[in-house]
């Protein structure tokens, strides 16, 4: 008899944590995807290209239709630059008068198609689908040249470019693709024993 009290009260916390969660669930606003990095990624090299100089960011699609794309681009800069990686980099639209050798650049695609790639997405291409109101979706691509050095996806419910939930989501982006884990390991790196 006494074993059948101790199952029911396991089984009665069972549903109260199983309930809890559930109701926990809808509360995470932002989700980043799987991810991908090149064999040639190295967060210091990252560093060293970024810190205390601008990132250039293009952005293609239109992460909110109802808005104008200029001050969408605009309010996404602040967004981007209060949620940024650890260097001490500046987002900027601005394309340099003569291509950067590296050329070293976040691309977010908003919205992509299903078939998009990270190789299309460096060599300047990007093909999109209708957006989902409500619901902002994001293939974020680190480009050295031509050559995808990582990638991820980001999607949040975000009403605009203020919603908190946005910087949330490219908070979590960033640190997935600039990821400082991935920092080679070597006796030379003054950071090695970390």
């Amino acid at each position: 008899m006494q074993s059948f009290h101790k199952m029911a009260r396991l089984r009665c916390v069972l549903l109260v944590t199983l309930a809890v969660l559930a109701a926990a669930l809808p509360a995470r606003t932002q989700t980043v995807g799987g991810f991908d990095y090149a064999p040639q990624y190295d967060f210091s090299e990252f560093w060293a290209a970024t810190d205390g100089r601008s990132f250039r960011v293009i952005v293609a699609g239109k992460p909110f239709p109802h808005l104008p794309i200029d001050l969408v681009k605009q309010q996404l800069l602040a967004v981007m630059q209060a949620n940024k990686p650890r260097p001490a980099l500046t987002f900027t639209y601005e394309t340099p008068p003569e291509e950067p050798r590296p050329d070293y650049r976040l691309v977010l695609v908003f919205d992509p198609a299903n078939d998009l790639t990270a190789a299309r997405v460096c060599a300047g291409q990007s093909f999109l689908k209708p957006p989902t109101p409500g619901r902002v979706y994001v293939f974020g691509v680190y480009c050295r040249n031509d050559l995808a050095l990582s990638q991820t996806t980001a999607w949040a419910q975000a009403t605009g470019p203020d919603d908190p939930r946005l910087g949330q989501m490219f908070a979590q982006l960033f640190l997935v693709l600039f990821d400082d884990r991935r920092w080679r390991r070597s006796p030379f790196n003054p950071w090695f024993a970390r």
